[in-house]
């Protein structure tokens, strides 16, 4: 547990405030032995409680730093995380200390003017022309961190708000998602200089915190639905939940294979195949793909990918050339560009523009999710297996499934459409 001995501000115990479970994470703080803290688990794990109490702590320590706390879309600040820092300021006995104000949404510590500002990451405006009144934003705090848009986002975050100073302290909370590729369960796993990743769940919460109706729910999905149970309430990703591509699989296709006595890469023995191209600069990348499909087994193989930026036509045409498309193969690109394909064909090389059409991506999309397997060469095709993995449908605030498809992070997917739209414009293929 939190040391009983160890008080707060007013005199109050923290181990009254803070989970016993968060002994270790408070302990590295209170040291400074971590500076970035990933606070992970299921519901009711009291991890957004930590936060926001140990954010208080940290202002109160360090008089010269602000606070600033995100969530992807600012219209659900007011009722979740800034409510839940009011809490903690009533938990601290510093209510008197502080004032709240609405717009714009912060709290600001009176005695010396520091300020906690919220923001929605759909306003990067607000971000970017972001003033306090002295010092410097030394805190920064992400709730839900799995509903912001990838690791893009939250670095130009990161970089926006934090500029300097000796203090920089992160809090990143999140239930994790059901998808075990979701970019969020593989982001804070990656090792980091000066991370701290914590998991929780309601188990380590003093049952009196949590209430008996939140218990018997708990226990009840455990009896009838343990898969959920596991999901939602101990915060373990177990499946693809939201994935549109369930179908996917590693594969290496340069592993060496028997052919009439002579041992060959796999992908050498593929003998159909298709080229996809999607046009891209900067900041969208160029999207080459190379894939054979059995159709006998109705499976797909992805075994070549170049991604490319800031690289004309003439120097993407050499790079596709150089990665084994000879004259004579055909590639079909994305036919918005007529242009470039007019300038591979020049280039000797066999370009011709998908034919698209109305419901042809979602067509192609769910023919693509249908198949036995895709398999990918992650080693070979990187690109290709994190856009194949972490492509999710879009869900909507209560967390339900939005029909259609995402128009983001999908350039491979794209290509590896076009490259195979002479087999599933063939219906029934």
């Amino acid at each position: 547990m939190i040391s009983p001995n160890t008080a707060g501000p007013q005199g109050i115990s923290l181990s009254k405030i803070l989970s016993p479970a968060f002994r270790e994470v408070h302990r590295a703080l209170k040291l400074r032995e971590a500076n970035q803290f990933v606070l992970k688990g299921g519901r009711g794990s009291a991890k957004s409680s930590f936060a926001s109490v140990e954010v208080v702590l940290q202002l109160l320590k360090h008089p010269d730093i602000h606070a600033v706390v995100m969530r992807k879309i600012a219209n659900t600040l007011r009722t979740t995380v800034f409510n839940q820092y009011i809490w903690a300021i009533g938990e601290l006995g510093l209510t008197q200390q502080f004032k709240t104000k609405i717009n714009p949404m912060e709290i600001i510590y009176l005695p010396t003017g520091q300020k906690i500002m919220f923001f929605g990451a759909d306003d990067p405006g607000k971000l970017k022309s972001l003033k306090v009144p002295f010092g410097y934003v030394g805190i920064l705090h992400f709730e839900e961190l799995d509903q912001f848009s990838g690791e893009e986002e939250i670095r130009n975050i990161e970089q926006s708000v934090l500029r300097g100073g000796e203090i920089a302290i992160e809090f990143k909370v999140f239930n994790p998602p059901q998808t075990i590729m979701n970019w969020a369960n593989k982001y804070v796993m990656r090792e980091k200089p000066g991370q701290l990743i914590h998991h929780s769940d309601y188990r380590d919460v003093p049952e009196e915190w949590l209430g008996r109706r939140f218990l018997d729910d708990a226990e009840y999905l455990r009896q009838t639905n343990y898969r959920a149970y596991e999901h939602e309430y101990l915060g373990v990703p177990n499946g693809t939940g939201g994935n549109v591509f369930g179908n996917v699989s590693d594969l290496n296709m340069r592993q060496m294979v028997d052919i009439g006595g002579r041992s060959v890469p796999m992908y050498q023995t593929f003998d159909r195949l298709f080229n996809g191209l999607d046009w891209g600069y900067y900041p969208d990348p160029f999207a080459f793909n190379r894939v054979h499909f059995d159709a006998g087994r109705r499976d797909l193989y992805i075994y070549g990918e170049l991604t490319l930026y800031r690289t004309g036509n003439a120097d993407s045409a050499a790079a596709v050339r150089q990665a084994g498309v000879a004259d004579t193969d055909l590639i079909t690109c994305d036919s918005a560009e007529p242009k470039s394909i007019g300038d591979y064909k020049s280039y000797g090389l066999m370009a011709r523009g998908a034919e698209k059409g109305p419901g042809s991506v979602d067509y192609s999309m769910k023919w693509l999710a249908s198949l036995n397997h895709i398999y990918i060469d992650a080693t070979a095709c990187p690109d290709t297996w994190a856009e194949f993995t972490e492509y999710e449908y879009d869900r909507d605030r209560e967390g339900n499934v939005v029909s259609g498809y995402p128009d983001r992070n999908n350039h491979h997917i794209d290509a590896v459409r076009y490259a195979t739209e002479k087999i599933w414009k063939k219906r029934g293929q």
